[in-house]
């Protein structure tokens, strides 16, 4: 052993020599970096050390100096890839230098000793973000991260690419003095003033990582305290140490009873068994040597053959402290190697091991810079680096959770990826500056905090537990039987420790809480099924449903029928009257009942109870049962707050209220009505998707989505969620105050909230298309794929008779309601109303169109009152469909059955409600009356036209070719040889027009484009089967042969393309 402390290795001043509080080695073993009082970072050349004494020596001994701090530097860490150094001092700031190729550009600075620089190194970043002095600082052993600890008592994690912050853990409860990284980059472990030492679990974050995705990274793993219990607070460090082959952590500052000691805890277990029993103070720094050593000499050839040609594999320690002592242990014997005592004048701040394991430098607050020189053999024999990664290997060193890539495509976006991100985190400023925002970061840390404490000294199987329980408490609210099932699976859960005679008795303590009442009266509170497995948790019990009182009472199934509030006049019931004059009436009190408390000490939480108004006084309104069958009353919390526009709108809509449940399952890609829990469970790959809003009116909705009982994504906002809406291309919800919010099928949020002008009151999705009609009869059709919409919000005003109704300026008249409103697959809006009208809407002519109407139902003989469907109408009308459709069948139809669905709501609302009756005997009464011989023909023929019009604009494919040839045969059989001749140019395209009408010719849509197709048709198509109908009729044949000409069709293919097409006959 060779003990070298050259005069010159040291951080002078003009009088006196600076403390030296940090000191470490270089990867490739050739820089040493010391930190003194002076604020100087200074890099010595090691081979000078060991050359101290050679006077031939005539190398450069100090490579480069930094004073970018302006205070003291405790710390100084070289990155295990040897590209940066970092250090931190008392002025709360982190340096990270990087060596430039490029020489020094200037000499000595003048007016000072210093030797002029040889090497350049340059402050690469400035990291702000401690409160206070930093203490120490880490470098993982893949230059993934850097952690900085200070007497903040926080934990600061940077990246080690883009030294952006990461995350914030402010968990220890006093200063922060000593951090270490395990060596398999599994853990890291924090040593503070608050006695104990932390294990931090991470995963290496990739280069183009951001503080949002580190936030289930760095878990605290476990809290060790038992060897600290009584340790004192007058260190300067707490430097700990893991183990080469990371099996221990060895500690600083322990006791062992009134002794000093350094505690060697154990991996995995995380506790102290060993203590290191010998100096005389409290240790500041205790650093295991990089290397492992063989206690016997190996064989020439290496250890290949196996250890036992070496002998078995030992770590070695070195410890120092207060009491000047350096003290060199090793794992196979008890007592210390070596001894140095007195080595330093003061205590002993740091150690530093070079890569070989042979040599240890030794940093003293006396200014001193020591280096021990051990000889070969004096330690051990160093193993191999390749027993070093085969002692690691059993922690999974080498495996990563970051998957293989696939191909070479795979790794080329990758590298584009990390590249691009690096750069623009780099470019921004405030890396540049090394600004970094505290604020958010600060309460980041705050949440870790929480979380962390609560897992303070547990276990593996503790922490799950702990996780257990707060799933439990945020699914509180979901039915009984789903609850006892997480109970039991949760129990399975529960540490091995906890037998069942304590969960008895913890049990039992929850169900004999007694509470004494405002009267004096003791109760025994009543435990909830869901507490008595939550028992240990102090957590606040969030609760979901309307009042304590009605708790009971609440229904667990789903609500299938939609409470809406009245539109709101802007009168109190009563009228003016009632403004004036009042309308307070006293509750009945029934016989033996206590007289009620003043309104001014009831609680104004929970919801309003239903009053009405009877004879005697105002009394709670009685349940009345359902109209259809037994249906369960909906439980909801309170009326929507309605929007004060609403009161001067000319047209008010009904407006959800708040339910405290709201659960719809997605089958299929599309949303179902709501049902109950049981039911969406039955399909396998059901998606079911709950909204639960809070009885408070602050209190933010919660929105989760599971599968097959378990959580996708969840989600919160901040106002009560009224209706629900989605598809399989996107979810949404729309709030209380007129917001919109939708998330992408991951759980994604896909864009800003959506405010609209007042409370949404009919919600639904098609496709990429989402139609939004709020309470003043606004229409809004929002595409979510092209972040647009269809066209200009519309009013329904127009179709709810507004034009034929006086307005009345005090009141509010009644008029049609909307009973429903869809999309189709294009994203038109298609609304029925409860007079049996249906109408669509034009987003091209933005205007409504009446696609179904009562007046065809009565007048028209193509009314078919029991089916209107496509196929009922090819049977009974037309015939047997075409075989072209074959061709077409992968094809989803647009629009398919709209007009069918609209028709069957007129008879619904019209015909089977009583009201045909009258219309009828009035067309009878007309059609004796001059003038109206053919009003029946007509309003048939009208009737045709309206269908083909609306299939047309609709774009229903199907119905559009079978409403035309139905026409077609009309019109034949009729006569009328000018709509004839009309059909037949409009299907053509104008190929027999005039060549000087052509000479203009003007850009058109549907029957007036040029376009070969019509309606997703070929034009020669439906040309060809409105020939072959109309073909029958002698007195047309003269317009009819010139057009089968024009299609080269002969009389004997018209005659099969006649039985092919289909059967005309009635």
């Amino acid at each position: 052993m060779q003990i070298i402390k050259p005069s010159w290795l040291s951080h002078s001043g003009e009088h006196k020599d600076f403390e030296v509080y940090s000191c470490h080695v270089s990867a490739d073993g050739k820089r040493l970096a010391t930190a003194g009082g002076d604020g100087h970072v200074r890099i010595w050349s090691t081979d000078s050390v060991y050359n101290a004494e050679d006077a031939d020596y005539g190398k450069p001994r100090q490579l480069c100096h930094m004073s970018h701090h302006l205070g003291t530097i405790h710390s100084v860490r070289f990155s295990p890839n040897g590209r940066y150094l970092a250090s931190g001092a008392d002025d709360k700031i982190i340096c990270v230098y990087q060596l430039d190729s490029n020489p020094p550009s200037h000499a000595a600075s003048f007016g000072t000793n210093e030797p002029p620089p040889v090497e350049n190194w340059k402050t690469y970043k400035r990291l702000i973000g401690h409160e206070n002095d930093v203490q120490d600082l880490g470098w993982s052993y893949d230059n993934s991260i850097l952690v900085s600890v200070g007497l903040d008592s926080k934990i600061v994690v940077w990246s080690g690419h883009t030294f952006e912050r990461l995350k914030t853990l402010a968990v220890h409860q006093s200063h922060v003095k000593g951090i270490t990284f395990d060596p398999a980059n599994k853990f890291f472990a924090t040593a503070s003033d608050d006695r104990t030492i932390k294990i931090w679990r991470f995963n290496s974050p990739p280069p183009n990582a951001t503080q949002h995705d580190m936030i289930n990274n760095f878990v605290l793993e476990a809290t060790i305290s038992a060897p600290f219990k009584s340790s004192p607070l007058t260190t300067y460090f707490r430097r700990c140490s893991w183990s080469p082959d990371g099996n221990h952590i060895a500690a600083a500052n322990a006791v062992n009873g009134p002794v000093s000691s350094v505690a060697i805890i154990e991996r995995t277990r995380w506790d102290s068994e060993i203590n290191l029993i010998g100096h005389e103070g409290p240790t500041e720094v205790c650093l295991f040597s990089p290397r492992l050593f063989h206690t016997k000499k190996p064989v020439e050839n290496g250890t290949a053959k196996g250890n036992s040609s070496g002998g078995s594999l030992v770590t070695v320690i070195a410890s120092a402290g207060q009491d000047k002592t350096l003290s060199i242990w090793n794992t196979n014997t008890s007592r210390p190697l070596i001894i140095l005592q007195d080595i330093a004048a003061k205590s002993i701040s740091d150690l530093a091991w070079t890569p070989d394991g042979q040599t240890l430098f030794v940093s003293s607050l006396d200014g001193s810079i020591i280096a021990v020189k051990f000889e070969v053999g004096e330690l051990g024999w160093v193993a191999t680096a390749e027993e070093n990664d085969k002692a690691l290997q059993k922690f999974g060193v080498a495996r990563k959770g970051m998957g293989i890539a696939e191909d070479v495509d795979g790794l080329n976006l990758e590298n584009h990826s990390k590249s691009d991100e690096i750069r623009g985190a780099e470019s921004r400023m405030g890396a540049l500056m090394g600004d970094v925002e505290p604020t958010k970061n600060g309460t980041d840390a705050s949440t870790n905090g929480v979380k962390a404490s609560e897992k303070n000294g547990t276990t593996n199987g503790t922490s799950e537990s702990s996780k257990g329980k707060q799933d439990k408490e945020k699914d509180k609210d979901k039915e009984k039987e789903k609850e006892k099932e997480k109970e039991s699976e949760k129990e399975k859960e529960k540490p091995a420790e906890e037998g069942e005679d304590k969960a008895a008795e913890r049990i039992a303590a929850l169900k004999s809480r007694v509470t004494i009442t405002k009267d004096g009266k003791k109760r025994v509170a009543p435990l909830l099924v869901s507490s008595s497995g939550t028992g240990q948790s102090s957590l606040p019990q969030s609760q979901l449903v309307g009042a304590s009182a009605t708790k009971q009472a609440q229904n667990e199934a789903p609500q299938t029928v939609l409470d809406l509030s009245k539109p709101y006049d802007g009168l109190p019931r009563g009228g003016i009257a009632s403004m004036l004059l009042g309308n307070k009436r006293k509750a009945i009190t029934q016989e033996g009942e206590e007289e009620e408390e003043p309104s001014s000490k009831r609680p104004a939480t929970g919801p309003v109870p239903i009053m009405t108004n009877s004879v005697e006084g105002v009394e709670p309104a009685p349940l009345s049962a359902a109209a259809h069958g037994v249906v369960p009353t909906p439980e909801f919390l309170r009326p929507a707050v309605l929007n004060p526009a609403i009161s001067i709108s000319q047209t008010r809509l009904a407006v959800p209220k708040v339910r405290s449940h709201i659960l719809r399952p997605l089958e299929k890609g599309v949303l179902r009505e709501e049902g109950s829990l049981e039911d969406a469970a039955k399909i396998p790959e059901n998606i079911i998707l709950e909204a639960k809003n809070a009885a408070q009116p602050r209190d933010p909705a919660h929105i989760t989505a599971t599968k097959r009982g378990v959580l996708l994504w969840q989600d919160y906002v901040p106002r009560a969620i009224l209706l629900v809406a989605g598809n399989k291309n996107f979810w949404a919800a729309a709030c209380e105050d007129g917001s919109i919010y939708t998330w992408t099928p991951a759980g994604r949020r896909l864009m800003n909230p959506i405010v609209l002008e007042s409370q949404p009151v009919i919600f639904e999705s098609r496709e990429h298309y989402l139609l939004v009609i709020t309470a003043t009869g606004l229409c809004h059709v929002f595409n979510i794929r092209t972040m647009s919409a269809s066209h200009p919000p519309v009013s329904l005003a127009p179709i709810l008779d507004i034009a034929i109704t006086s307005l009345n300026p005090h009141g509010v008249n009644p008029g049609p309601g909307v009973t429903s409103a869809h999309l189709n697959s294009t994203g038109c809006i298609v609304v029925t109303l409860s007079n049996g009208d249906g109408f669509y809407y034009s987003s091209s002519m933005y205007s409504w169109q009446r696609l179904s109407e009562s007046f065809f139902a009565v007048g028209s003989q193509y009314w078919n009152s029991n089916d209107s469907s496509i196929s009922a109408l090819q049977s009974t009308a037309v015939g047997p469909s075409t075989a072209s459709k074959e061709k077409d069948k992968g094809e989803i139809s647009v629009s398919a059955g709209v007009i069918p669905f609209l028709e069957r709501h007129t008879t619904n609302e019209f015909l089977l409600k009583g009201r045909a009756y009258t219309l009828q005997r009035l067309i009878k009464q007309l059609l004796s009356k001059d003038g109206f011989e053919d009003f029946e023909s007509t309003v048939s023929i009208a009737h045709l036209e309206n269908r083909i019009a609306g299939a047309l604009a609709l774009g229903s494919k199907d119905e559009f070719k079978l409403y035309l040839f139905m026409y077609a045969k009309r019109i034949g059989a009729e006569g009328q040889k000018g709509k004839v001749e009309e059909l037949l140019n409009s299907l053509i395209g104008g190929i027999l027009q005039e060549k000087r009408d052509s000479s203009k010719p003007e850009d058109g849509k549907g029957w007036f484009s040029k376009e070969e197709t019509l309606c997703g048709w070929d034009r020669k198509d439906l040309l060809k089967g409105v020939i072959m109908i109309l073909g029958k009729f002698r007195d047309l044949q003269r317009l009819t042969v010139q057009y089968a000409r024009l299609l080269g069709l002969t009389l004997g293919d018209g005659e099969d393309a006649d039985l092919d097409i289909m059967d005309t006959e009635e």
